[in-house]
């Protein structure tokens, strides 16, 4: 083979060399051609029912509804019980009435009431013989007429039905009566038949369990009251939604109740995954629980997780083609197709990022006719 020859292998090099180059301009050319304005008139638009959205800033979108129950938080919710055995005389409040601290409910007639009267009553009134006697002793010890071991018998004495008239004063504050009207007692005042129940602190009457008339025993339990200031939703999300992202990021995790003016923020995620393939997402109620029910399900809309500021735009909006996502943007002559990338969907809407200004105008409605039209300005066949 003459020595000025190229060999086979050098010349299969420069062919396979000039096909990629040429591969590459065509791709380039082809590119170029597709993000080329193409014109498309005032009254083409209106004969196509073309819509347009001008972009205002970039925003989240607001993510999937899902079913929630509403939750009362542990140490809201408290039952009344009967303090003492006795006889359900009155009520004096109804379910779902608001109370105060403090506020009557319901009244017992009770002679177990009365039999912890009579006790406090003559504990106080042996605490103060002794006490009278104590004094006497120590009078009398320092006239030198009696031994000390009197005084300290009488000293015994008085501190034993001292200590029988506090275990008397606190069976009473146990069975939820104030201390004016325990101190009233000791000091001899008229034993009552009746006990006034009331509440520890203010909240909603959830349900009541007793009726006028019905005997019940100590510690049954009369009625339910609960302080709804604070809710909480528990939230039934599929697995694969990745909930506990949502706790990184407290000011983006923003959780709407549907038809509610009401939100709420993630608290915690539940550890285990049901049949359903769901975990819960627990949500405290940060506005609107005033308009919320223990018990009842709603529709809460929970962001997705990593939910980047984006363009929020309709899904009709963006157009495809092969692998890449466009959104045709409003030029003076007509559109230019903008390469997108999707970063979330939710129902009809659709969360986008790409060179995008505040002020441009989107195509929304009759897309598919403008990528007709951006197709035969580039030649494409999709």
């Amino acid at each position: 083979m003459p020595a000025h020859l190229p060999s086979r292998g050098a010349l299969r090099a420069a062919v396979c060399l000039s096909l990629g180059l040429s591969n590459a301009l065509l791709a380039s050319a082809l590119a170029a051609e597709r993000n080329a304005e193409f014109a498309v008139s005032a009254a083409q638009m209106k004969t196509l029912g073309v819509t347009l959205l001008k972009l205002e800033q970039p925003a989240a979108i607001a993510g999937m509804a899902y079913a929630a129950k509403v939750t009362l938080p542990p140490g809201q919710e408290q039952v009344v019980s009967a303090p003492v055995a006795g006889v359900v005389d009155q009520l004096l409040v109804g379910e779902q009435q608001a109370v105060k601290a403090g506020q009557a409910l319901l009244r017992l007639n009770s002679p177990q009431f009365g039999e912890m009267q009579l006790k406090l009553l003559e504990a106080a009134s042996r605490a103060r013989l002794s006490q009278k006697t104590l004094q006497r002793e120590k009078v009398l010890l320092g006239e030198g007429i009696i031994p000390e071991r009197r005084v300290q018998e009488a000293e015994a004495t008085a501190q034993d039905d001292a200590a029988r008239q506090r275990q008397a004063e606190a069976a009473l504050r146990l069975a939820g009566i104030d201390a004016a009207t325990i101190q009233r007692v000791a000091a001899g005042g008229t034993v009552q038949d009746g006990v006034v129940v009331r509440a520890r602190a203010a909240g909603v009457v959830l349900g009541i369990d007793i009726k006028p008339g019905q005997r019940v025993q100590e510690a049954d339990a009369l009625l339910r009251l609960a302080s709804l200031q604070t809710l909480w939703l528990d939230i039934a999300m599929p697995a694969d939604r990745h909930p506990a992202a949502l706790l990184k990021d407290d000011k983006a995790a923003v959780i709407e109740i549907v038809g509610r003016d009401a939100v709420a923020m993630p608290l915690s995620v539940g550890a285990m995954v049901s049949d359903s393939q769901t975990v819960t997402l627990r949500a405290r109620v940060t506005r609107g629980a005033d308009r919320l029910r223990p018990g009842e399900v709603v529709q809460a809309r929970v962001p997705f997780a990593a939910n980047a500021a984006g363009w929020a735009l309709p899904l009709q909006a963006v157009a495809r083609q092969d692998d890449q996502a466009y959104v045709f943007v409003r030029t003076d002559k007509g559109f230019m197709a903008r390469p997108v990338s999707v970063v979330s969907s939710a129902g009809a809407s659709v969360q986008i990022t790409g060179e995008l200004k505040p002020g441009q105008e989107v195509a929304t409605a009759s897309v598919i006719a403008l990528k007709a039209a951006w197709q035969g300005k580039s030649g494409g066949d999709k």
